[in-house]
């Protein structure tokens, strides 16, 4: 009976986890050469700290439990491995990061028996692995051998050389057999995926930048998903075929951040915009070549995208409301009256339970070539902190005691980020641009610290590997704490500031008072000159002055 309840809570989760973005670098196309890659883990609700794994070795018969990531539940056991990896969040000590968003697909294809799920993958990845090939063949591995309970995935993997994106799905309840395919992303070029599966017709003789399992083409067929020759076999098509929402709710997003690098994107409005049909549209590219080499600045700002300045903004209807909000309440879809209405989906979301940005570096040490920059909470919102590959600890403000989905703390980033940006989303054209100061702010300050950092690191590295480690992770943590302690002041400074919907003046950094100091001076701003507009025109005549 446990089993069962536990595969109805997964069932009913798949609806929530349509929810991740990813944008995977390859070394040439950013600034500095290294690897980069990104995940928004955008689950309603969801507590994530920073998960660690330690390293160590393990005696022949060690057996390993797999609980979901999503749920915490007991799926099964598995034998570990003789020895795994330093594990910092979603990177090892080797430099190995994943990541992914989930498809979906066929539902027919989940193995409610299988034992592994998506999150546990990564984790068993990043603890065997050294090399992003080498996850690869562990992920596909050990999903053949004891079963994938998961919708459709893909799944960012890489290293300090490669950057690969890996597709997956199950072949059914008690299959314990899964599909796969993994294509390398071209050193120049940049792919995000989000939630739609990406892979379509790629060279399957090109083996040095594409695996495939034996199986994936033959039960496409077998299921009726696909006919033809297979240098026309398309993984999307067969397992995960583009719907209205696949593309205007998921691969809209991998067209902002296209259109944000490149020229040339809105040739592909018509097939993002979900209303026609996909015969007579163009799907978009895999990846791109991006027009300028991309710092991790420059990724960053793709994950805070709105869909602005395109055709797809928010910024023009009433559900902007009184101050111009990019948000949506959730769920994305809903009914008025018998239609079936849906909201836009921005990169940029209310809930993200956490985000980063990998950058990893095959040119320098390992343990100051892997560096996460790392936020818990919206991507528009938060400044993102840096935590080496090695850290001999998680910040305690990512991995605060007594801090969790139910319990606030205020020593704790995902409570104290969500305080205040759960401040600014109602008020957003009044607050967010203060916080946007603070933000970059603090943003630019750890970029621009951060050559200085890691070369002191190191000059340690040649005498002392330890106390290199302990010198990064005590920075990691110094500038975590810092940021929640700036957010805490922005938290409280907006308390005062914007109470009641007016503004507190301020000059030189002090509230201004009226002549007899007792009160403070005020600006009344009211609605913005769109949300008037909206209201004058739905109203007629009904609020204006004779």
């Amino acid at each position: 009976m446990k089993r069962i309840i536990t595969l109805l809570v997964m069932a009913m989760a798949v609806a929530y986890a349509i929810a991740c973005t990813s944008i995977i670098v390859g070394k040439k196309a950013s600034a500095d050469g290294s690897v980069m890659c990104t995940y928004n883990i955008d689950s309603w609700g969801a507590f994530h700290k920073l998960y660690r794994f330690e390293a160590g070795t393990h005696p022949a018969g060690t057996m390993r439990k797999i609980y979901d990531r999503d749920y915490r539940t007991y799926h099964g056991q598995i034998p570990e491995a003789a020895v795994t990896y330093l594990v910092n969040g979603n990177i090892n000590e080797w430099q190995v990061a994943i990541s992914e968003t989930t498809f979906e697909g066929r539902d027919e294809l989940i193995d409610k028996k299988g034992i592994i799920d998506y999150g546990s993958l990564m984790d068993l990845g990043l603890q065997r692995s050294r090399t992003a090939r080498e996850a690869i063949g562990v992920m596909t591995d050990l999903a053949e051998k004891y079963g994938y309970c998961s919708p459709g995935e893909t799944f960012t993997v890489c290293d300090p050389n490669e950057a690969w994106i890996l597709e997956m799905a199950g072949c059914g309840t008690g299959s314990k057999s899964v599909v796969w395919i993994a294509v390398r992303v071209p050193d120049d070029a940049v792919l995000v995926h989000a939630n739609q599966s990406r892979i379509r017709r790629v060279n399957l003789a090109d083996s040095a930048n594409v695996m495939i399992s034996d199986n994936c083409i033959t039960f496409a067929r077998k299921r009726g998903y696909f006919k033809g020759d297979d240098s026309e076999f398309s993984f999307c098509d067969a397992y995960n075929p583009p719907t209205f929402g696949g593309r205007r709710l998921s691969d809209s997003r991998v067209w902002a951040i296209y259109r944000r690098l490149t020229t040339g994107m809105d040739r592909y409005l018509p097939y993002v915009e979900g209303k026609r049909p996909i015969s007579e549209v163009q799907p978009l590219p895999m990846w791109i070549i991006p027009d300028k080499k991309l710092t991790a600045a420059d990724v960053i700002d793709c994950l805070r995208d709105h869909f602005e300045g395109t055709p797809l903004a928010m910024n023009n209807d009433p559900g902007a409301g009184l101050y111009d909000s990019p948000f949506r309440p959730q769920p994305l879809r809903y009914d008025d009256r018998g239609t079936t209405m849906f909201n836009e989906r921005p990169v940029a979301t209310p809930h993200t339970a956490f985000t980063w940005v990998c950058q990893l570096r095959g040119f320098m040490p390992r343990e100051v070539g892997g560096v996460m920059w790392w936020g818990n909470d919206d991507s528009g919102m938060v400044a993102y902190t840096p935590i080496y590959c090695c850290a001999d600890r998680a910040p305690r403000c990512y991995d605060t005691p007594g801090a969790d989905a139910f319990h606030f703390s205020e020593d704790n980033a995902y409570w104290v980020c969500n305080w205040v940006s759960n401040m600014v989303y109602p008020r957003y054209s009044l607050l967010y641009p203060e916080l946007k100061q603070v933000r970059d702010s603090l943003q630019n300050s750890y970029f621009a610290r951060q050559h200085e950092v890691e070369q002191h690191a190191m000059q340690l590295l040649q005498t002392d590997r330890s106390q290199a480690i302990a010198y990064l992770s005590d920075y990691s943590n110094d500038v975590g704490q810092q940021m929640v302690e700036r957010w805490r002041q922005m938290a409280m400074h907006m308390i005062v500031k914007y109470n009641d919907g007016v503004i507190r003046q301020e000059e030189n950094g002090k509230y201004r008072r009226n002549s007899s100091r007792f009160r403070p001076v005020l600006t009344r701003p009211g609605m913005t000159p769109a949300a008037r507009r909206h209201i004058h025109q739905a109203t007629g005549n009904r609020y204006e002055v004779p």
